[in-house]
């Protein structure tokens, strides 16, 4: 069964998709950027974008009812490759062991952000 996952801790949609879908005991979280939904501000390093990126993706993950430990994979997008290091840096805090599959590009988000990353996540069993 197929079901919407919302949360006010996360930034709401900018356009017509979902924070997340979970269906059949996986959660599909869709790209999230790095706004600060309490503050509605946006850090300027790639680092701190990161950082508030998986922020928003953990809220999102908790209110699908799983973690970040059940993530299975993600999609980094950035808008330079050289801010790749500082991003790595940053979520490796975040995914310490035992990390999920990535694949990381650049890309041009169509917003003024450096960092954008979705996930693939598990439901807890």
């Amino acid at each position: 069964m197929r079901q919407v996952v919302r949360t006010d801790k996360a930034p709401q949609p900018v356009g017509p998709y979902s924070q997340a879908i979970v269906h059949n005991g996986v959660v599909y979280v869709a790209g999230q950027g790095p706004t600060n939904v309490e503050t509605g501000e946006t850090p300027d390093s790639p680092g701190e974008q990161t950082r508030q990126v998986l922020k928003n993706i953990q809220a999102i993950l908790e209110a699908a009812g799983t973690s970040m430990a059940n993530v299975l994979r993600t999609n980094v997008y950035l808008k330079d490759r050289y801010d790749f290091a500082e991003m790595n840096a940053v979520y490796a805090e975040f995914f310490p062991n035992e990390p999920p599959a990535r694949t990381t590009v650049e890309a041009h988000p169509p917003v003024n952000i450096r960092v954008e990353i979705d996930c693939i996540a598990a439901l807890p069993e």
